[in-house]
Order: C-alpha cells, then structure tokens, then sequence
C-alpha cells in the first residue's frame, strides 16, 4: 500500500477499508464455485421430508387376489434357485399374473369363490435344474397336481402334510436321492404315486401299498431293497410297477387279494426267488404281469391258466421249469393273451396248445431245454441245472376258474403225450417287451 504523508485517515476508515477488501478477496476466490444460497425457511416451520421415490416391488393390490400375490412371492423366490432353463421356461415368470406363467394353472379353491390361484404345476419335460423343491412344493396350500416328470431336480422330498388338496404327484426322472420320501405317507387322498427313475433307496414302507386312494403306485428305476411287504396284496392300485429295483424275497400270496383291482404289476428285473404262488392265477382284471429276470423258480402253477384277461405275460430269465402248461397257452385262444414270454428258463416240453404259438411269435422259449427246438440252452448246461438245483415248488395242478370245454384231458395235453413238433417250429425274432410308462429320458 502506498502512503500518503499529507492525507489523514479518520480511525474508523481502515476497519471499513479491511472489511471490504477481505469481502472482495473471498468473491475473487470463489468466483468460480457459486452455490446458491439455501432457501429461507419462514419462522416457527420445518423443512418439508424428501419425496418417497416409488416401490420396485409389487405390493398385493396389484394381484388379482392375495392368494395370487404370494404364489407370486414363492414362483420368484424358487426361480432364483434355478440353475439351469435350456427351454428359457423362466423367462415368462414374471409380470403379475402369475395364472399365466407357463407351467402353472390357476382354479377356485373348494370352498370359496371367483379366487382363482395355484392349483396345478405341470413342469414336464421342461429340463429345469434346481438342488431342492423344498419352500416351493410344499409352499402352495391349494395346489392339486403337481407333475415335474424330465427336470433335474435333486434333494428330498419336502413334507406335504399341508397340501390337503394334493392327488397327483410326478417327480420322476429326476435326481431325488435318499430314503423313501415318507412325505407321501402323510396324504391319504392321493390317487397318482410317480417316483421312478430316481435315486431313492432302502424299503419302501408297506403302509404305502395300503394308501386308500390310491390307484397308481410307480416306483420303478430306484435303488429299493428288501423284501416286499407280506400285505402287499391289500394295496387298492390299478397300477404297480416295482421294476428295476433290488427287491428280494417271494412275491407275497396276498396278491391274490388284489384280484378285482390290479391291472399292471410289473416285478421285471429285481432279485426276487422263491415259488410262483397259486394266488396269481386269482388276478381275474390284470392285463399285464410282468415278473421276468429275477430268481424264481419252480413250475407254472395251472391256475395262470385263469388270467382271461392278461395279455402281456413275462416270466423270462427265470429258473422256471417243468412243462409249460397247456392251459395258459389256450390263454392266446380264450382269453386276450397277446405276448408269453418264457424264455431263458429251463423248460423241458410245452403243452399241446403251445406249439402254434411259437410257431407265430407269441410263445417265445428260447434258451430252455426243450428238446427238438432251436435255440435251445446246451444239454451240459440242462443237466448241471437239475443236478444241483435244489430248491423245488410243488405242480399246483388246481384250476380256479371254468375253462371252455377244449376236448381233451388238459394234464395229458400238457404232459405232451402223443405230440410231435411241428417243422419249422423255429421262433420268429421275439419283440422283447417293452417296459410301459419309459421316461421321456434327461
């Protein structure tokens, strides 16, 4: 500052002169940030709250009920466990109608009105992926059908016990593992039992066979042991299939009780033994009976020769011997019999009835040990089988049904007296079996 020794400043000057200057100084400095100053509040008021930004998630009045805003809750929450959607199935779970999902379907529950929600969930063949359904399955208390055949859907099965509407249950061909799910034991109204092709093991409870709705039991393609329960036979199903298991022991005498019932029963391919019993021959509705590749032994009993209404019969890969009786071959005349197999067996001679059925295909007996028929087991292996072995059943010659009059003895014309084979009784190529209900297959 330059200094003037004429000039003479008046005492209040240099305070005024500091103020402007220190005020000129701070504008200079921030000239190039100006705020602008807060807005003045009137005295005795507050400051107004920020706006609320508006909620992402949707709340229950945007639903068409709040029965369809909490399946919507469980559908979102299960779809972020799915760790694979090779059909991009899950791209359509989302919006809120969740009645339009694919693989879901919306009715009334019983007992109220116009409230449609989650009745049924169809995932067949959808090829979803996901480690449990536990918190979803068990997560709809109106669901009725749920059906999830061709997934890879792995874990236990989660208790059931408050689906009070639930009838239908599929989860086969899957990867569920473990003990049988004892959840099924907790919903007597089911009528559709499906959890073939999966990985559970051990028994399976007999209080599953006595399920009084029940009317489809497959439990086929698991790794179940054991022996099948005593009452099996009690069981109300139209449909048991048990193939592909580790089962062992006889099939139960009960069956017989099952006479007005069963349909289907399948035993293929397990490790059961002992006798054929008689009370087969009682299953007056059965369509099919399927007890191939096991160990049981001993003849056919002729009270097979009863089953007027089977047309799939498969005892193959057996140890089965003895004459193949002549009344079950009239089965093909009489009755609707379309398909015997008894092949791998040790049969010695079939009944008179029996020939023309080799002849056309129906009848296959390859790999016994009937004499005077191709392919036929090597005579050194016949004559090991009965010198050693040593379990024998009793020939139940009883015959509980009437027979049409046919014009011969019946135990003559299966003893095979006075009959030759036919040239050219050579099989025709033998269509083996095919196990119903296959998987569609991962």
């Amino acid at each position: 500052m330059t200094t003037h020794p004429n000039l003479t400043i008046p005492p209040t000057i240099p305070i005024l002169l500091l103020l402007l200057l220190s005020s000129s100084h701070a504008g200079a400095q921030s000239s190039n940030n100006i705020t602008a100053p807060p807005p003045s509040v009137p005295c005795g008021c507050i400051s107004p709250p920020p706006a609320a930004s508006p909620s992402s998630e949707p709340q229950p009045s945007d639903f068409p009920n709040l029965k369809q805003f909490l399946a919507y809750k469980i559908i979102q929450r299960f779809k972020k466990t799915i760790t694979c959607d090779p059909k991009n199935i899950t791209a359509t779970w989302s919006g809120l109608l969740p009645c339009s999902y694919l693989g879901f379907f919306c009715e009334t529950p019983p007992g109220l009105t116009d409230t449609p929600t989650i009745a049924s969930v169809d995932f067949n063949g959808f090829r979803l992926c996901a480690p449990t359904l536990s918190g979803f399955l068990d997560a709809f208390p109106d669901l009725a059908l749920f059906h999830a055949n061709s997934n890879n859907f792995s874990g236990g099965v989660p208790d059931l016990s408050s689906l009070p509407f639930l009838y239908e249950l599929d989860l086969s061909n899957n990867n569920h593992s473990g003990a049988f799910p004892a959840a099924v034991l907790s919903l007597p109204q089911l009528v559709f039992i499906d959890l073939r092709f999966n990985r559970f093991a051990g028994t399976v409870p007999a209080s599953v066979f006595t399920l009084a709705a029940a009317v489809v039991l497959f439990l086929n393609n698991n790794l179940f042991s054991l022996q099948l329960p005593a009452d099996i036979g009690e069981s109300p199903v139209s449909y048991l299939t048990l193939a592909n298991n580790a089962f062992t022991g006889p099939i139960p005498r009960s069956i017989g009780n099952a006479s007005d019932t069963l349909l289907e029963v399948l035993f293929l391919n397990n490790f059961l033994s002992g006798c054929l019993p008689y009370e087969v021959g009682l299953l007056k509705a059965a369509v099919l009976f399927d007890a191939g590749f096991n160990r049981i032994t001993g003849p056919i009993p002729y009270s097979f020769g009863c089953l007027s209404s089977v047309e799939q019969l498969n005892l193959a890969g057996n140890l089965l011997y003895g004459t193949v009786p002549d009344v079950v071959c009239r089965l093909a005349k009489v009755g609707k019999l379309e398909n015997l197999s008894l092949s791998e067996n040790y049969f010695t001679w079939v009944g008179h009835s029996c020939w023309g059925l080799i002849q056309s295909g129906v009848l296959d007996v390859r790999r016994n040990c009937i004499f005077g028929l191709p392919e036929q087991r090597p005579a050194a292996e016949c004559v090991w089988f009965f010198a050693h072995h040593k379990y024998s059943c009793p020939l139940q010659l009883h015959i509980p049904c009437s027979l049409p009059y046919w014009g011969r003895n019946l135990t003559e014309a299966s003893a095979g007296n006075s009959v030759t084979v036919p040239k050219g009784a050579a099989p025709a190529n033998y269509m083996s079996y095919s196990e119903r209900h296959q998987p569609v297959g991962n």
